[in-house]
């Protein structure tokens, strides 16, 4: 599952599966977050990511979740940049959620990284997604637009809940 894309800067990132024991590697990501960034991914103000939402993120064990990872190739320091995942809400449906790292949003990154897990998500039988997010995040928009097709948006105390399918796939020409 590993893919490459080059960054305008030229730079590679590879885009892999979140392996076993990869605990620290999700916890570094988060503390590098700036507050509004966790406050757009997670829709709670976090000094701190808790360790059991960090664990959550790093489940590889469960079938029925797929974290994928945005890394710098290993000349450029290999460090994490992005994390998507992707959990079951039943056979076909499964919760969405992507996060860029501050110096590393507005590169294509969460376009690219949101297309693989999606497609991913997509070879495992899932069909339809559900993201919670500020309807007002450029970026969600962003990576909505180009990767997705809106089946629903329910609003509710400012937290958009959007249902869609992956853009290309059998279930969006329905």
């Amino acid at each position: 599952m590993n893919s490459n894309i080059t960054l305008p800067n030229g730079l590679q990132v590879r885009i892999r599966a979140l392996r076993h024991g990869e605990l620290n590697t999700v916890r570094e990501l988060c503390a590098r977050l700036s507050l509004r960034t966790r406050y757009l991914r997670f829709l709670s103000p976090m000094p701190v990511v808790p360790e059991s939402l960090l664990l959550m993120l790093a489940d590889v064990d469960d079938p029925r979740r797929l974290t994928l990872i945005a890394e710098l190739d290993d000349a450029a320091g290999g460090t994490v940049v992005a994390l998507g995942n992707m959990a079951a809400v039943d056979d076909d449906h499964a919760e969405f959620g992507l996060v860029v790292a501050d110096a590393w949003q507005r590169q294509g990154i969460g376009v690219a990284l949101a297309a693989r897990l999606l497609h991913a998500a997509d070879l495992r039988g899932f069909r339809r997604f559900v993201v919670h997010g500020l309807w007002n995040n450029p970026a969600l928009r962003a990576v909505l637009s180009h990767t997705a097709d809106v089946v629903s948006a329910t609003m509710r105390s400012g937290v958009s809940e959007i249902t869609f399918v992956r853009r290309g796939s059998p279930s969006s020409l329905r």
